[in-house]
């Protein structure tokens, strides 16, 4: 029988779970701490319980892991690419960036992508499988060990789409936030998704106070289809609809993510026609140079062309900014590292 992962279990599941193998229910609170708030790596770790109990654990329990298999350091700004092992052999990454309000951390969700974007390198090989809530604490719990420093933030936008693996999700968002945990604030956790309509009304309900990002990256349907496979079947005007819907429902800003592909998307003519579609939203747009990506055609666009895109849209009432470029020379951008260490591996 497979064993239970503990670090996925919230303190309710876990007080279940000491009462089904006959401990007292005060016990789920001292393994959770352990977990989450001392992040011990194993049930030996657990001093104060008995060796009994311990032993016990270790029998019908087990604790989700992300072991560093390689580490780059930017030279240009300090943005650390991990490069994780988990069960199975399978691989994920993770970037640490730094900036002057503190830690962030941009984790994966999925091994591996199934939403097919054409500029993104996580998508090449199709997606393996979803990542567990521990899972994904566990890329957060190794970089604090090995930095030594807090991460006071977390971004959702790694490898995967977060939407794509729901439960797991939601039930990660909740123990990171919990005050026995990190306690890292809902506001402090931003949640990307190329546009899955009917999970974004689901999250929507839930009432979190997460930011919601949404890869947008076309002003139209026609230009969207063409480098976002999923815009298919969840197209602008009802994706739109679902953004208006989660920022009424929560009283949050949506942030749509644009990546600035040359000769695709960027001409002032998509800036207008995306001020148009945007008008009267609260929202906020964030303009990404695409990440060149070997196997694909794409070239992002120039300086001079993503900043006049950007002041056309800052013109309109539409609050954009262009994304700072961090790690460019580890290859910080999602997928890039994990690829290159599967080819090497093959």
């Amino acid at each position: 029988m497979a064993k239970e992962d503990l670090k996925s279990m919230s303190l309710e599941e876990l007080q279940g779970f000491m009462a089904n193998i006959g401990e007292a229910k005060f016990r789920a609170k001292q393994v959770f701490e352990w977990i989450h708030k001392k992040q011990a790596d194993s049930f030996s770790d657990m001093t104060n319980l008995s060796k009994n109990l311990r032993e016990k654990l270790e029998k019908e329990a087990k604790l989700s892991y992300a072991r560093i298999l390689e580490k780059r350091v930017s030279k240009q700004d300090g943005t650390t690419k991990y490069l994780f092992a988990l069960e199975n052999d399978n691989i994920i990454e993770s970037v640490l960036m730094r900036y002057g309000y503190g830690n962030a951390v941009c984790i994966s969700t999925q091994v591996g992508c199934r939403m097919g974007c054409t500029f993104c390198a996580s998508t090449l090989d199709g997606v393996e499988r979803n990542l567990t809530a521990g899972e994904m604490l566990s890329q957060i719990y190794e970089i604090q060990k090995d930095t030594g420093e807090r991460v006071s933030s977390v971004v959702l936008m790694g490898s995967g789409e977060p939407l794509d693996n729901y439960d797991n999700v939601i039930k990660f968002i909740k123990l990171l936030n919990d005050k026995d945990g990190l306690n890292i604030g809902q506001r402090h956790i931003t949640l990307s998704t190329c546009g899955l309509i009917e999970k974004m009304y689901k999250l929507a309900d839930e009432c979190l106070q997460i930011t919601l990002a949404v890869s947008l990256h076309a002003p139209n349907d026609e230009i969207r289809n063409k480098i976002m496979p999923v815009s298919k079947k969840n197209d602008m005007d009802r994706l739109l609809e679902a953004c208006k819907y989660y920022s009424d429902t929560t009283k949050r800003r949506i942030t749509f993510e644009y990546a600035m592909i040359s000769g695709v998307n960027d001409s002032l003519d998509c800036a207008k026609e995306l001020s148009e579609r945007l008008r009267n939203m609260l929202c906020h747009i964030n303009l990404i140079p695409v990440n060149d990506v070997k196997e694909r055609n794409y070239k992002k666009s120039s300086g001079e062309t993503v900043e006049r895109f950007a002041e056309f849209l800052n013109s309109k009432g539409i609050e954009t900014t262009v994304r700072r470029k961090l790690g460019s020379d580890i290859n910080a951008a999602c997928g890039q590292l994990r690829k290159g260490y599967l080819e090497k591996r093959q």
